[in-house]
C-alpha cells in the first residue's frame, strides 16, 4: 500500500496551550457520581464523604518548565510541590498530602536527588502536608517531576473559576510580574557565564524577584484568612500564566467581561526599575508574566450594587463583618494604642464607611482601618493578628 504523502498535519503552534487542551479533553465525559468536578479548573473534586477531596497534579520536564544551570535541585522541590499547592489553594481548600513521580537519567548521583528531596521535605514541613506517596523510574534524557496534591473543603466552600457576576470586583493576593523578572534576570546571567565562566553576577539588587522565580509561595495564608473572616470569593484561580490569562480564564467560564484599571495593578518597586533597565513594560510583564502563584479572586460583595435585594443582603451582613473586624484588630493593639487613639480610629472608621462606602468590599475595610491606625497612630509594622498581619499592616493585596 502507498503512503499518503497528503496528510494534513496541524502543527501545536497553531491551536496553542489551551486550543490543543480543550481538543483532547472534550470528548471525556464524567461517568462516575463522585466526580463533582473534573478537567476545565485548577484541581478536580471528587466526593469522599462529609468532606470533599481537592487533587491537582503537575508535570515538570528539564529543559522545558526548568534550567538546571541557574534552578538548584533544593529549590526545584520546594518550587515543584507549591505549584500543586497553590491549585489547591486556589480552590479554596487546604491542601493536605502530595505524591511525587519521579523519572531521572543516570546522569544524576544520589547526593543530586537527595538534595532534591530536600526542599521537597522543607516544602511539606512549613506548610504542614503528608509525603504519601509516588513513583521513580529511569529516563533517557533529563529530569522529570509529577507531583500531585491532595486537599480538602466542605462542598460549600470550594470556589470555581466559574462563579463571577456582574460588578464583582477583581483582587489579587500580591504584586505581580516579579517571577517572570527574576527568570529574565536568570537566562541574561546564563547566557553572560556561556561566554566568560569566570565572571562572577552581582544579583543582591535582584534578590526580591530571583526569589519569587526560585522559590514561590503558595497563599494558604489567605485561605484561612478567608475563612477566618467568613468570606467566600464568588470565583478564584491561581496566578501561574499571567493575570490577564487567568482573568480571560475567569471571564470565559462565567460569562461576563472585566473592566482592569492599569493604576490599581500591585507592582514591586524593584519590579518597575528592572523593566527599565531591560526596556520592558512593567504592566505587560505584569499581565502576561506568569509563575507569581498569588490568588486572583472575585468578592462577594461590591460597592456597585444596583439591586434592592443585593444593598440590603449587604447592610445586614457587612455591618455585622465590619464590626467584627474593626474590633479583632483594635483588640490585638490594645497595648500599643492609647484609648483616645482607639476612639479616634473608631471614628474614622465610621465616616469612611458612611454613603456610598457603605457597601465596600471586606478588603476595602481591612485597608482602610490599616490607613486610620497609620494616621492615628505613631504604630507602625505592628504584627497584629497573623491570619489579618499581611493584609492590615504589611499589606501585599490590592482591590482593582
Amino acid at each position: 500500500m502507498l503512503e499518503d504523502k497528503n496528510t494534513h498535519r496541524t502543527d501545536l503552534s497553531q491551536l496553542g496551550e489551551f486550543g490543543l487542551i480543550d481538543l483532547l479533553t472534550r470528548d471525556f465525559p464524567l461517568h462516575n457520581p463522585s466526580s463533582l468536578k473534573g478537567i476545565g479548573d485548577d484541581a478536580a473534586v471528587i466526593d469522599f464523604g462529609e468532606e470533599k477531596a481537592v487533587v491537582s497534579t503537575d508535570l515538570l520536564i528539564e529543559g522545558v518548565h526548568f534550567n538546571l544551570a541557574y534552578m538548584p535541585l533544593k529549590h526545584l522541590g520546594y518550587k515543584a510541590i507549591m505549584v500543586n499547592l497553590s491549585d489547591i489553594c486556589a480552590m479554596n481548600a487546604l491542601p493536605t498530602q502530595v505524591t511525587v513521580s519521579l523519572a531521572v537519567s543516570n546522569r544524576f548521583p544520589v547526593e543530586a536527588l537527595q538534595e532534591l528531596y530536600e526542599g521537597i521535605r522543607l516544602a511539606c514541613d512549613i506548610y504542614k502536608v503528608d509525603l504519601v506517596g509516588g513513583d521513580t523510574t529511569s529516563s533517557t534524557r533529563g529530569l522529570i517531576l509529577s507531583v500531585t496534591a491532595l486537599g480538602k473543603a466542605p462542598l460549600e466552600k470550594i470556589v470555581y473559576r466559574n462563579g463571577a457576576k456582574e460588578n464583582d470586583l477583581i483582587v489579587v493576593t500580591g504584586d505581580l510580574g516579579a517571577a517572570y523578572m527574576g527568570l529574565q534576570i536568570l537566562e541574561r546571567e546564563n547566557e553572560v557565564f556561556k561566554v566568560n565562566p569566570n565572571l562572577q553576577p552581582d544579583l543582591e539588587p535582584y534578590q526580591y524577584l530571583i526569589e519569587r522565580q526560585l522559590k514561590p509561595e503558595a497563599r494558604k495564608d489567605i485561605i484561612s484568612l478567608l475563612e477566618a473572616l467568613e468570606v467566600r470569593p464568588t470565583s478564584m484561580m491561581d496566578i501561574s500564566d499571567g493575570l490577564s490569562s487567568e482573568l480571560l480564564h475567569i471571564c470565559k467560564q462565567s460569562h461576563v467581561g472585566c473592566r482592569l484599571m492599569e493604576d490599581k495593578i500591585p507592582l514591586d518597586p524593584t519590579l518597575i526599575n528592572v523593566c527599565e533597565e531591560f526596556a520592558l513594560s512593567s504592566t505587560m510583564v505584569a499581565l502576561s508574566g506568569g509563575e507569581d502563584y498569588e490568588l486572583l479572586m472575585n468578592n462577594v460583595y461590591s460597592r456597585y450594587s444596583t439591586s434592592i435585594e443585593d444593598i440590603e443582603y449587604a447592610q445586614k451582613t457587612q455591618i455585622r463583618k465590619r464590626d467584627l473586624i474593626t474590633e479583632r484588630v483594635l483588640n490585638n493593639m490594645d497595648n500599643l494604642l492609647t484609648k483616645k487613639e482607639r476612639s479616634n480610629i473608631e471614628m474614622q472608621v465610621e465616616i469612611s464607611l458612611m454613603g456610598d462606602n457603605s457597601y465596600m468590599t471586606i478588603f476595602d475595610l481591612m485597608v482602610l482601618i490599616r490607613d486610620s491606625i497609620e494616621s492615628t497612630s505613631a504604630v507602625k509594622d505592628v504584627r497584629v493578628d497573623d491570619t489579618l498581619y499581611r493584609l492590615l499592616i504589611n499589606s501585599h493585596s490590592r482591590v482593582f
